[in-house]
């Protein structure tokens, strides 16, 4: 196995627990990762007036493979997500996110096996934004007005949604593309063009364009959003890859993610043309931050992904089924598991759950 130069953002709440126990499973399974430390978060704020300092961006930079723990993200005020600066500092315009049942892991079906391709540089998290009040709003409220554009109160404020063809045909044809090389049959692309005819029809359009291309290849088909979700709750079976703005795929992506058992089993990746950054996709939980009770089940299998794209399945393998051997033996499951399961047995700790993965490896 050759070796990997990797930056390692642990972030903060839980993330150095899991991000710890994630390198323990690696170095394990015979993994030769050189980790570079680089920081990212809320408590950076007060030394660096940022959550995300250069030195972070330069090591990304550097190596072109990071893997990250997750980041606070302050509510309706304060800085904007970490993980959204990162996908647009390095254009990861692709999330990834596979969901798949794990035996014992409380998933509401036993069957689900789908991946999320959600557009990740584009939509509302843009964040093109103006203020209630500000001048730029008021002028935007009367451009609208004066161009029968429709109306907007005089005391909105104002989100922008762009969505580009380039931007729409890079990430179907990723999709595509993704699912020739995993030898899956079916894209589905989701949108709501029949109401937001100018950027979702627009992506609609694209879709349709680039599926032509893999005709007789790849099946397809479109659904709108709402439809889709119910469709997945429903019978989940039904889908295969499945394409979405940025949006609608983040909100899918969690959905996608309750099926199977939650976001504490729900690994993720950001991949560019250059870069990619791999992160489990749930929260910092500052609540039990420091307790040795979080689940790193999401940030090892983040990492399994990680070591896909550097061309290490065989290790990945190794470490995906040792996670279903615990999982599906039952008796090393932190308390989200056996919430989610109903389990009158004890929660284990982080470290009790890892100690389990390195022996069943």
């Amino acid at each position: 196995m050759a070796q990997h130069t990797v930056t390692l953002i642990p972030g903060d709440g839980i993330g150095p627990e899991t991000s710890s126990a994630m390198q323990r499973v690696l170095e394990a399974a015979g993994a030769e990762i050189e980790w570079e430390i680089a920081e990212a978060g809320a408590h950076l704020m007060e030394e660096h007036g940022t959550p995300l300092p250069q030195s972070t961006l330069d090591a990304v930079k550097r190596n072109k493979v990071a893997i990250k723990g997750p980041v606070t993200t302050p509510v309706g005020s304060g800085f904007r997500s970490v993980n959204v600066a990162l996908r647009k500092a390095f254009d990861l315009y692709v999330n990834l996110r596979p969901n798949i049942s794990i035996e014992g892991a409380g998933g509401r079906y036993n069957d689900v096996d789908l991946v999320i391709v959600r557009e990740n540089t584009e939509d509302l998290y843009a964040g093109i934004e103006f203020e209630q009040g500000s001048s730029e709003a008021a002028e935007l409220i009367e451009f609208c007005a004066s161009h029968n554009a429709g109306t907007i109160r005089e005391d909105a404020g104002i989100s922008v949604k762009p969505i580009s063809v380039t931007g729409s045909r890079n990430i179907v044809k990723y999709a595509f593309e993704y699912a020739i090389a995993q030898g899956r049959k079916k894209v589905t692309a989701v949108h709501k063009a029949n109401i937001m005819k100018h950027s979702d029809g627009l992506f609609l359009r694209v879709a349709r364009e680039v599926a032509k291309e893999y005709e007789g290849r790849i099946e397809f088909e479109d659904k709108i959003v709402d439809a889709f979700c119910m469709n997945m709750v429903i019978d989940p079976s039904q889908f295969d890859v499945v394409v979405l703005p940025n949006l609608y795929g983040d909100i899918a992506s969690d959905l996608c993610a309750g099926l199977v058992g939650g976001l504490g089993i729900a690994p993720g990746a950001n991949i560019g043309k250059e870069y990619a950054i791999f992160e489990a996709v749930h929260g910092s939980a500052p609540d039990i931050a420091g307790q040795n009770k979080a689940n790193p089940t999401a940030e090892i299998l983040s990492a399994c992904m990680m070591l896909d794209y550097l061309g290490e399945q065989e290790c990945a393998e190794r470490i995906r089924s040792a996670v279903r051997a615990v999982y599906a033996e039952g008796e090393h499951l932190t308390g989200d598991i056996r919430w989610a399961t109903g389990s009158s047995k004890p929660a284990c700790s982080t470290t009790e759950f890892t100690d389990a993965l390195i022996a069943a490896l």
